[in-house]
């Protein structure tokens, strides 16, 4: 309880001021320091967020691996100006190399996947061309069952692998991993791939969970028992473990190819964009992180892409890619010879598409 101050306002008044004015002190000391400790927390939680999201990423030295005997780099990236105040962001066309591994390592991909935990292949392969000025991109899908001359490729334990002809196309990860992958790709192409991403089962239905599922639109009933998936034609909202499960889709669609799945993995890239560019993570932290954790929880990538702040400066780089800027194709093949149930490239109209992204 507080009694008001009478009586004399001599001394008793001074030496109440300056314990007065004592207190505020320490309590603006104490604000201060509260307020500096909160700081740091936040600092602490931003750094360790930052060190979490960048342990994440797998880094694998490509370009040491497979040295100078490889196509020519696409167009250069415009210098600098030297007049500007912060380091430009790149600008340049740019060929990735983009992996989904059917991965079975660990109970999550497991569970996603099925299979034993022996290996992991490629399950689907698209080479990312971000066009000169990052306003435009193609994908283009290669069929996993396209046949190959896939060439010899160097093994971690300082071996290499034998170069063969009529190799299916997803062996090359399954035999050398991401560098044999690059390596058969660039044969195949004739095109440089200046990056390499790679995302697993777990880690793309992370990827679909954390922006808030993806719409798409069927154009035919699918009940496939394999990817387990049961959709009438029409729209639907599909959660990652869906969507995962379309992209896996193949038998109960068109031929039971890999060409119609390839369709629906497409209809994927465009509904995920078309979720991202219309969600503002920024304004949402534990949003932003949670997709950032989704990504980077279950990637790989080449020794230049496989920091925090190299993937946040490609993303950054798209900024004015929108996503119908975004072409989708699928390597033009046809029935193999030497077995119907397999592809190969369809010449010249194949190497015409290459040409066109170099």
């Amino acid at each position: 309880m507080f009694l008001p101050v009478t009586g004399h306002q001599g001394n008793d008044g001074a030496e109440g001021a300056a314990i007065r004015r004592t207190r505020r002190t320490k309590a603006l000391k104490v604000t201060g320091l509260t307020l500096a400790g909160l700081l740091v927390l936040g600092a602490g939680a931003a750094g360790w967020a930052y060190w979490q999201l960048n342990d994440n990423i797998r880094g694998v030295d490509i370009n040491t691996a497979l040295g100078d005997d490889r196509p020519a780099r696409a167009g250069a990236t415009p210098s600098p100006d030297p007049s500007a105040t912060a380091e430009p962001l790149p600008a340049g066309s740019l060929n990735i190399l983009v992996l989904g591994s059917d991965s079975r390592s660990g109970e999550e991909n497991q569970a996603l996947g099925g299979g034993d935990s022996g290996g992991a292949r490629s399950d689907t392969a698209m080479v990312v061309h971000l066009g000169a000025g990052r306003t435009t991109a193609t994908v283009v899908s290669i069929p996993r069952d396209t046949l190959v001359d896939r060439p010899s490729c160097p093994l971690e334990d300082g071996g290499s692998t034998h170069p063969v002809s009529g190799a299916m196309f997803n062996s090359a990860y399954e035999l050398g991993g991401p560098v044999c992958a690059v390596k058969t790709v660039e044969a195949l192409t004739d095109v440089r791939m200046d990056h390499y991403v790679e995302i697993d089962f777990a880690g793309f239905a992370r990827l679909v969970d954390a922006v808030g599922g993806v719409t798409v639109t069927t154009d035919e009933d699918i009940d496939d028992e394999r990817s387990h998936l049961t959709l009438d034609a029409g729209t639907h909202h599909l959660d990652g473990t869906q969507a995962l499960a379309l992209a896996r889709t193949r038998y109960d669609i068109g031929d039971g190819s890999d060409l119609g799945r390839i369709g629906l993995q497409h209809l994927l890239v465009k509904a995920l964009l078309e979720q991202i560019s219309g969600r503002n993570l920024l304004t949402s932290p534990t949003e932003l992180y949670e997709v950032a954790d989704a990504v980077t929880g279950s990637l790989t990538t080449d020794t230049g892409l496989d920091s925090l702040g190299e993937l946040t400066r490609l993303a950054r780089s798209l900024r004015d890619l929108p996503s119908d800027g975004v072409t989708t194709l699928t390597m033009p093949v046809v029935p193999a010879p030497s077995d119907p149930n397999r592809v190969v490239a369809d010449e010249p109209e194949a190497g015409e598409l290459w040409a066109s992204l170099r």
